[in-house]
């Protein structure tokens, strides 16, 4: 496999902490986002990469130049995004991902490496009880915007795979974990915060659900071993990528654990006024066997290194819309309306120079009679 790794998302949650992985291990890195939420996943490391800011769905054919493989990880990343606005999330998570597959393959760039769900499991409420394993196998029937998106473009990429197009799918577990460019909308991550907010978990359901669970520096390498893995390994697979399906109940008093022992004081309360649920189990089988790859970070070890790594990153503003995938996008859509209406905030408005000429008259009349009054 080549040297040069295009990651398109590369400034996001997962992507900061991925292309930071990539560049140790010795690749050249180009980074394709819309920054959405600045660039303050990749800004310490601006030297190190190249970036190219741009909507996956316009992306032009040059932003492949010189790209030996590719990692999609952009697009919406979960339900309340998604359900917000599915058409959009539709054109961001299937229809980007096909033109950016069809891009790859006129640029006969053999690798690409997708990144999906396991929320593509999601089953009904009646269907909680089952003791159901699922693996890559299994037929699915996705339920929410955000799952059917993905499933959508995981079949459109399976169907162009051949001799030259080698796609490789990762479903992975809810990630959880520290990251520059932070986030307080997963279980784990959202446990940490109410924590430290609060100073309570709040189960909803009772947290009889069922989740697979990943931490992001396990994910990262997950994409690294589907880089290094040979095609005919991978080429039009699907892998789970998890470090353990946790029951949420269970889940929770491993971090309420783990916090105690960083000194945090945590109860657990239980609320089952919310019965929405998402339940389910996958098999991390084939992963290990395939690509040989087994998650190595537990929830204790993530959650402790989060309390530390917060206030010293300056992410110990919890509730600042930022760290919140649909209240942040919410905010972008607000003030992009504003905006339309009032121009810029401080920039003089084109073809409105009176303003700015008025300020240079008032300037030139008060120097005037400074010299002539001699104050």
């Amino acid at each position: 496999m080549g040297n040069r790794i295009l990651v398109v998302g590369g400034a996001g949650y997962v992507g900061a902490v991925l292309v930071r992985l990539l560049l140790k291990e010795g690749y050249s890195v180009r980074v394709f986002d819309r920054l959405f939420f600045g660039d303050i996943g990749i800004k310490d490391i601006a030297e190190d990469i190249e970036l190219v800011v741009g909507d996956l769905r316009t992306m032009d054919a040059s932003v492949l130049d010189d790209v030996d493989a590719v990692i999609n990880i952009s697009g919406l990343s979960n339900d309340p995004t998604a359900d917000y606005n599915p058409p959009a999330n539709y054109q961001m998570n299937t229809l980007a991902t096909e033109h950016l597959a069809k891009l790859c393959k006129q640029k006969n760039i053999r690798r690409f490496v997708f990144a999906s769900s396991c929320s593509t499991y999601h089953i009904d409420a009646d269907e909680v009880q089952k003791d159901i394993i699922y693996t890559e196998e299994d037929k699915l029937n996705p339920k929410s915007y955000y799952s059917q998106s993905k499933f959508e473009a995981e079949k459109i990429l399976l169907a162009m795979a051949d001799d030259n197009f080698s796609p490789v799918i990762l479903r992975k577990g809810t990630i959880y974990g520290f990251s520059p460019r932070m986030r307080y909308d997963l279980v784990v991550n959202t446990f940490v915060k109410c924590a430290l907010t609060k100073g309570e978990i709040v189960l909803n359901n009772g947290g009889e659900m069922w989740r697979p669970l990943i931490d992001i520096r396990d994910t990262a390498r997950a994409y690294l071993a589907c880089i290094r893995a040979k095609d005919e390994d991978i080429s039009g697979q699907i892998f789970n990528i998890a470090y353990k399906n946790f029951r949420i109940s269970e889940l929770a008093f491993h971090v309420r654990q783990a916090l105690i022992d960083a000194g945090v004081k945590v109860e657990i309360r239980l609320d089952y006024s919310n019965k929405g649920i998402r339940s389910y189990r996958v098999s991390t089988e084939k992963a290990e066997r395939i690509l040989n790859f087994e998650a190595a970070y537990s929830v204790e070890k993530s959650v402790k290194e989060m309390i530390t790594k917060i206030p010293e990153n300056g992410c110990d503003d919890l509730e600042n819309p930022r760290y919140y995938n649909i209240h942040w996008m919410k905010l972008l859509e607000e003030a992009s309306s504003v905006i339309k209406t009032t121009g810029s905030v401080f920039e003089l408005p084109q073809n409105q120079d009176s303003v700015e000429d008025n300020s240079s008259e008032a300037v030139e009349k008060s120097e005037k009679s400074i010299v002539e009054t001699g104050v």
